[in-house]
């Protein structure tokens, strides 16, 4: 009893030591995907504010590849001194419910500092597709089996959970293709070589104005200010489909618990400043900035809800 008390006080007496002096180098945030990407310039966004707020400056390093799991075992190797963090994405989530990796799990060898951006899917398809609305997509879809196609990640993106969770939904057979990279078929939906697609408001937002694309419905649970007129897929007629893009801050397990304090204190005060929290509401987003026990809790609620797609849809890793 008493060597355990004792090494509690020992553990929170380094912990506070480690608080004191941190940070005593560059800071280290490492993304999963390229540079110009979407996380890549969120990452650069808060890292900036950190880097005035922390007092030491802070490196955004790319490391993508392997559906988010080389940044994030680069993460969890480099030791637990809040020093190298991780901007965390939905993949990480996903890969973590269809192929868990135990090198470098979300709330297991990495934890929750704070969620950073919301963003729901927009189901769009090509101006040529006679469907206004997702009723009409649906009834199409029946009346020409596996005539219809949507664009995909690949096996394990959400644009393949949600694409197959809403044939299920509806009933219909609907062909996925798959893409190597994110956004990568943008060029071939305006195009009408694939005709369907789920992605990111800010990559289609222009191209619906214009005309060359039709939104069907936001996978969220209310409609969007830069899409005001379409329809959330409940009011469109699929209850329950919600696709939200995600990602967050996380660190290696065993940081000192007063080091995440400050980590999570300065992470919200860098998501909430005006420059970032209006940029991020300008693309059809929204801050977050949540605790650590709600993003825990988030995480697992996410895992929960894409396993069952995953099953529902019998869909198997690569």
């Amino acid at each position: 009893m008493k060597k355990t008390l004792l090494a509690c006080v020992l553990a929170a007496l380094a912990g506070v030591a480690a608080a004191q002096s941190f940070p005593s180098k560059p800071i280290r945030i490492l993304v999963s995907s390229p540079p110009g990407s979407s996380p890549d310039i969120r990452a650069r966004q808060i890292g900036a504010h950190l880097a005035e707020s922390l007092g030491q400056p802070v490196i955004v390093e790319n490391r993508p590849g392997a559906n988010g799991l080389i940044a994030a075992r680069e993460t969890v190797r480099s030791g637990p001194d809040g020093h190298t963090l991780f901007l965390a994405l939905i993949n990480n989530a996903i890969g973590d419910a269809l192929k868990p990796d135990p090198c470098c799990r979300l709330n297991h060898e990495l934890v929750p500092v704070s969620r950073f951006t919301m963003t729901p899917l927009i189901m769009v398809v090509n101006a040529s597709v006679g469907a206004k609305t997702v009723k009409e997509f649906v009834a199409l879809a029946k009346s020409k089996p596996d005539a219809l196609t949507y664009a995909s990640g690949g096996p394990g993106s959400i644009s393949q959970l949600v694409g197959e969770w809403v044939k299920s939904e509806a009933g219909i057979k609907v062909l996925e293709v798959p893409y190597k990279a994110v956004n990568a078929e943008i060029p071939d939906l305006l195009a009408g070589t694939v005709m369907t697609a789920y992605v990111v408001p800010q990559v289609i937002v222009t191209h619906v104005k214009s005309g060359k694309l039709r939104a069907l419905a936001v996978a969220g649970p209310s409609r969007l200010a830069l899409l005001p007129d379409v329809p959330t897929t409940a009011e469109a007629g699929l209850p329950g489909v919600e696709a939200i893009v995600w990602n967050g801050i996380f660190a290696p397990a065993g940081t000192p618990q007063p080091v995440l304090q400050i980590l999570h204190r300065e992470i919200v005060k860098a998501y909430n400043a005006p420059d970032v929290k209006k940029q991020v509401l300008d693309t059809g987003s929204e801050v977050v900035g949540d605790t650590p026990e709600q993003f825990a809790a988030f995480v697992r609620s996410e895992s929960a809800k894409w396993s069952k797609v995953i099953r529902d849809a019998n869909i198997k890793p690569e």
